[in-house]
């Protein structure tokens, strides 16, 4: 039996980290960054220790094995997560109370892992957390990005993009596995060598050889027996620094001979707007999962010997397109390696491969022109076109004659090489995001497949890790619900529907109150500390912190506060709710519209920044850099969570659970998880607007007018007239000619369409919400209700419909 860990045992390791590393002799003479690195290396023993055990279990009982592959894990800060998930936060601050630093001082101090953008990468982290809470065996997989994404900063209302440095001090958490090294093969040339027996050997030759090292991050749970490990992959080059070219004076090709393999770990999603960003993102790809499933193979053979019952220990789930290549590489390594032969290499494949698609956006469904496809992985090309060969006869034969169908179907179309194809045809089973996203994928995207092989199509709605998010975020409402309800629910969040008896209790709302009340404080102090915004926390906190895109209408919220913008130049004195509204997203690098809305809110700011009166009533601000801390901030203090994509567009979102989990009221479509967040709390307790995803899908075919739109509002028209005047001395016409005279399309994501609806939406909320003790109640229905939208639930699901594992306890 494991000892207990006491204060003083834990305040004797923190000790000698500070000795033997800093020399340090007391904690009250450390410095805040010997004192964070001291418990960090602490914390890191107690997780090696315990993965130590847990590794002995899951061997002991031969336990299939969860692989997520993902391009990208969003963690965030990772001590306060780990200090409160191992529940020795409450020993840690009274060790260090000698010191001049607080906890909240060593959470600052470090920066969050630049691993990841935004749902997609969070998501991911959310489901590693529940994965080790539950006590699966699981591993992730991505890549150890430098510089990750970027650190957004606005100049001018100019996005700018600035490395994000985040490796010096949270890099500390990585540890190097230089014995698990491998090698990754790009480029080169394929030669087939056919033997006598039939044996086909593949020869590769003149090809890039790049090694891929491996950094381990362990994962820890909450109340759980498991740690489990999300491992990144660093690419560096197999060839020796060049000494003689260095010697000669030529000191650019010698670094530059060392350097081309390390730019595949440099940075997050570069652009790929021209060929070389293409190049380099199918390299990344193709870079993870050659290396991922190198180490999956070695970690099977280790503890079974033989490949033979691989497909009953081993899950691999694809998270979105981007690790698509895993199908094609494990045929390549059963095929040339192990002499499967194609059919019992593709029986395999098929039963451990299983795919969750997170967006119906045609540009999101990527695609790869063959001919680049062909240089960079010569052998994938080659067997992705017997896996398209081979499915093409099959679908003639189901469908002969039918030309379109088996176009849409294939996995090469038009000398595009099609990866939403290849994972559904890949795959065991295919999953959306919210129940919505799964009826389109049906129905639309991927609606041949399903016709051609309906079983494999599920859904598995989104979660999020909600301890991290309620528990360890929002102290303060944590607290009243272990007041009223019990601790239960941080273990099983199901018993949060227990707070729904707590409704119409005055004193609980009035602490509901209390709490978000507090929770705005704190984020108007942290705001000002970090910027110099100022906001009112007696204010409406409106709030809207997701990626910036066009579909996710941040100019659809813009139009309404425009509108309450020209409403107070006619009338400074109109009796207003006073109104913040708060918006976080980067926009991708070479995304120019995004960039756009993203100036256009930041010279609406800057505008009211000039008239400190109007600024009393309507305020906005836009927070650079969104980030996981940014968001742990934000989210406990929102009064209303914007859900407002166009319907159909929006896979499922998490950030409207997050924020639902907190308290926050949700205006939004019925769109994404909405739609269920609609069904658990009911039409009183949520704001729904705007068109539905058939009435959308109307609209388009009976052809889409937004001058009607326009034409019929006053408030719509004089805010988008008001664009061409514009904010800061500056006008924004090109956004009238984007809503009125687009090029292409008007009004694409029928921002016009919704605005009076959302209008009118936002008039009830802000009429509700002077009503505090309704608005209260409205709020504790909300987080009653958000148990469902728990990232255990969604693990759950996974585990016994998708991946059918077990515990390991």
């Amino acid at each position: 039996m494991n000892t207990p860990l006491t204060t003083e045992k834990l305040q004797k390791d923190i000790e000698e980290k500070l000795i033997r590393y800093f020399g340090v002799p007391e904690i009250g003479e450390a410095n805040r960054e010997q004192l964070y690195s001291a418990v960090l290396l602490s914390v890191k023993d107690i997780l090696t220790h315990k993965r130590g055990d847990y590794k002995k279990k899951v061997k002991a009982q031969k336990a299939k094995k969860v692989y997520y592959l993902c391009m990208e894990f969003l963690i965030g800060r990772s001590l306060k997560n780990n200090l409160c998930n191992l529940g020795i936060a409450d020993k840690v601050a009274r060790i260090i109370e000698e010191s001049d630093y607080t906890l909240d001082d060593l959470y600052s101090y470090e920066p969050d892992a630049a691993l990841g953008n935004g749902g997609l990468g969070r998501l991911a982290s959310c489901y590693m957390d529940a994965l080790t809470s539950l006590d699966y065996p699981a591993t992730g997989f991505s890549i150890l990005y430098e510089y990750g994404l970027f650190k957004q900063k606005l100049i001018d209302g100019d996005q700018v993009e600035l490395p994000d440095e985040w490796m010096p001090k949270a890099g500390q958490w990585l540890v190097p596995r230089t014995d698990k090294t491998c090698i990754v093969r790009l480029g080169g040339h394929i030669t087939e060598n056919w033997h006598e027996d039939g044996r086909c050997e593949i020869i590769h030759t003149d090809c890039e050889e790049v090694q891929a090292i491996p950094y381990d991050m362990m994962i820890s749970g909450s109340d759980c027996e498991a740690v489990n490990n999300l491992r990144l992959w660093k690419a560096r080059s197999t060839t020796d620094f060049n000494m003689n070219l260095f010697s000669q004076g030529q000191y650019v090709k010698a670094m530059e001979e060392s350097s081309n393999a390390d730019i595949i770990s440099k940075v997050l999603y570069p652009s790929d707007n021209h060929t070389e960003g293409k190049l380099l993102r199918l390299s990344q790809q193709y870079f993870l999962v050659s290396a991922s499933l190198q180490s999956i193979i070695t970690d099977h053979l280790t503890t079974y010997g033989t490949l033979e019952n691989f497909r009953d220990k081993v899950a691999i789930h694809v998270n979105d397109t981007h690790p698509a290549l895993v199908i094609p590489e494990l045929m390549r390594v059963l095929i040339d390696t192990y002499s499967y032969s194609w059919e019992d290499a593709w029986s395999v494949v098929t039963s451990v491969v299983s795919y969750t698609n997170h967006t119906v956006m045609p540009e999101a469904l990527e695609t790869w022109k063959e001919d680049l496809f062909s240089l960079r992985l010569p052998r994938i090309y080659m067997i992705v076109k017997e896996i398209n060969r081979r499915l093409c006869e099959d679908l003639w034969n189901c469908y002969p004659g039918d030309w379109d169908r088996i176009s849409r179907m294939s996995l090469i179309e038009n000398k595009q090489i099609k990866m939403a194809n290849l994972c559904v045809y890949g795959s065991h089973t295919v999953n959306g995001v919210s129940a919505l996203h799964s009826e389109i994928l049906k129905d639309t995207v991927f609606h041949d497949y399903y016709k051609y092989t309906p079983d494999k199509f599920t859904n598995v709605t989104n979660g999020i890790a909600y301890r991290r998010w309620l528990c360890y975020s929002n102290p303060a409402l944590a607290s009243l619900l272990d007041e009223t309800i019990g601790t239960a629910y941080r273990k099983d969040a199901s018993k949060l529907a227990d707070f729904a008896a707590f409704a119409d209790d005055s004193t609980i709302c009035e602490s509901l109150d209390r709490i978000k009340r507090e929770n705005k404080i704190r984020f108007a102090k942290w705001l000002k500390n970090r910027g110099g915004q100022t906001v009112d926390p007696d204010s409406i906190f409106d709030v809207q912190i997701k990626r910036m895109h066009e579909y996710k209408r941040q100019l659809l919220n813009v139009l309404r506060i425009v509108s309450i913008y020209v409403d107070l130049l006619n009338d400074p004195n109109l009796d207003i709710t006073p109104q913040t509204f708060i918006f976080s997203a980067k926009a991708a690098q070479s995304y120019y519209m995004a960039k756009q809305i993203i100036k256009l809110i930041a010279y609406i700011e800057a505008d009211l920044n000039k008239h400190p009166e109007m600024k009393k009533k309507l305020n906005v601000v836009f927070v650079e850099d969104y980030n996981v801390n940014v968001a742990e901030v934000l989210i406990p203090a929102a009064d209303i969570s914007e859900q407002i994509s166009l319907a159909g567009k929006e896979a499922s979102g998490t950030g409207n659970m997050k924020l639902m989990i907190n308290g926050a009221l949700t205006i939004g479509t019925l769109d994404g998880a909405n739609v269920e967040i609609c069904q658990a709390v009911g039409r009183d307790n949520i704001y729904i607007f705007g068109h539905t995803t058939e009435e959308v899908e109307e609209l388009w075919r009976q052809g889409y007018n937004a001058t009607q739109y326009y034409n019929g509002c006053a408030k719509l028209k004089q805010a988008i007239d008001h664009l061409h005047i514009g904010f800061n001395d500056t006008s924004f016409v090109r956004f009238t000619d984007y809503l009125l005279t687009g090029a292409h399309i008007s009004d694409p994501y029928m921002c016009l369409a919704d605005f009076e609806s959302y209008y009118s939406a936002h008039e009830k909320m802000n009429s509700d919400y002077l009503d505090r003790a309704l608005w209260n109640r409205k709020s504790a229905i909300n987080i009653a209700k958000a148990g469902i939208f728990a990232a255990d639930r969604s693990i759950r699901e996974y585990a016994d419909n998708i991946w059918h594992t077990t515990p390991v306890k």
